[in-house]
């Protein structure tokens, strides 16, 4: 049985137990992946839509964790950015 990933207080005990401690012996399957977003926003839009569709965004980005303004920003980047996949 794995162990699980003990709790930090500063990013310098998370640092230390990163560069010590063998990651093989923990269990990752809670973890999720992150992207960070490293490019400057530099253009600004602005729309108007529905105050369903408004609220029904702002309600999935809640259950992502994410500000409703990223979750468009992805969902844009998702249609646009990878061409050529047959989206549902």
């Amino acid at each position: 049985m794995k162990k699980t990933i003990p709790t930090f207080e500063t990013d310098q005990q998370a640092q230390e137990f990163v560069d010590t401690a063998s990651l093989a012996e923990y269990d990752m399957s809670g973890g999720t992946s992150v992207k960070f977003e490293f490019e400057a926003k530099s253009a600004h839009i602005n729309m108007r839509v529905p105050q369903p569709l408004l609220d029904a965004v702002k309600e999935r980005a809640r259950v992502r964790g994410i500000p409703y303004t990223r979750f468009i920003r992805h969902l844009i980047e998702r249609e646009v950015l990878q061409p050529g996949k047959p989206r549902p």
